[in-house]
């Protein structure tokens, strides 16, 4: 049986992995300055979107193990950027909320990640702009099936 060859210039998935890299490294270029990494930032706008949620919950929207993640609680509650009660107030999950120096360390790196997406889009007509969401959003969702 002869081994399928895939293009890399054609191939969705390569192109894909490859546009998430060059977003993730022009993400770390300007949150860098901000003191703030991708998983740092991702954590604070999962937050600020969906205050309360818990280290396993933060862990799966921004991609990363709930180890790492905890880690990066513990240096941000350290931090004053989000504060966790001392115990669960339900199970064992304890409930996380950014702080007022959390919301606003979330504010220069939104508006500094903003600026990255908007040049990742700068080549593609609203059009383009809806129909890849439609096409990313698709794809994740097969993928999940």
């Amino acid at each position: 049986m002869a081994q399928e060859v895939i293009d890399l210039d054609t191939s969705l998935g390569y192109l894909l992995k490859e546009a998430a890299s060059a977003l993730r490294a022009a993400m770390e270029d300007v949150l860098r300055p901000l003191g703030m990494t991708v998983t740092h930032y991702s954590c604070l706008e999962l937050l600020a979107q969906r205050p309360g949620l818990s280290n396993s919950d933060l862990a799966r929207g921004a991609f990363v193990t709930r180890q790492s993640m905890n880690v990066l609680l513990q240096s941000l509650e350290r931090d004053g950027i989000v504060e966790r009660p001392d115990a669960a107030p339900v199970g064992k999950a304890l409930p996380t909320r950014l702080t007022a120096k959390g919301r606003r360390s979330l504010e220069a790196a939104s508006a500094a990640v903003r600026s990255v997406e908007k040049r990742m889009l700068s080549g593609m007509t609203d059009a383009e702009q809806t129909a890849a969401l439609h096409a990313l959003r698709s794809m994740a969702q097969a993928l999940r099936a």
